[in-house]
């Protein structure tokens, strides 16, 4: 049985806290390579949706790991991916256009949501 999605979703809030305060969270960005270098969320790594399951390896299955995309999409799909495999594993709800939408920072420090 699957996790239903409002119980992965997160609240950008909550990823801010994760980053500052919380060096057990991964913060992984899903997006394709020109969307990341656009912006990106300062701590995040990067694997893109398409690699993710080939790289799933890189990723501590016992730390807690919250996926965000442009809008919220792929990070679900990995992130229902990972807590089927045993992972605690959530989405930023929103994604990147909601982080920036309640003026949060990306870098670089000029950057933007690249369109998808």
């Amino acid at each position: 049985m699957s996790t239903p999605a409002s119980e992965l979703e997160v609240e950008p809030e909550q990823v801010v806290r994760w980053l500052d305060g919380d060096p057990e969270f991964q913060v992984v960005d899903v997006r394709e390579g020109y969307e990341r270098e656009a912006g990106h969320l300062a701590g995040s790594s990067h694997i893109e949706l398409e690699h993710l399951s080939g790289r799933a390896g890189t990723i501590d299955p016992a730390r807690p790991v919250v996926f965000y995309c442009r809008l919220g999409g792929r990070s679900m799909m990995a992130a229902q991916a990972f807590r089927a495999s045993g992972y605690e594993a959530y989405s930023m709800r929103g994604g990147l256009v909601q982080w920036v939408a309640e003026r949060r920072p990306i870098t670089p420090q000029d950057g933007h949501v690249a369109d998808h």
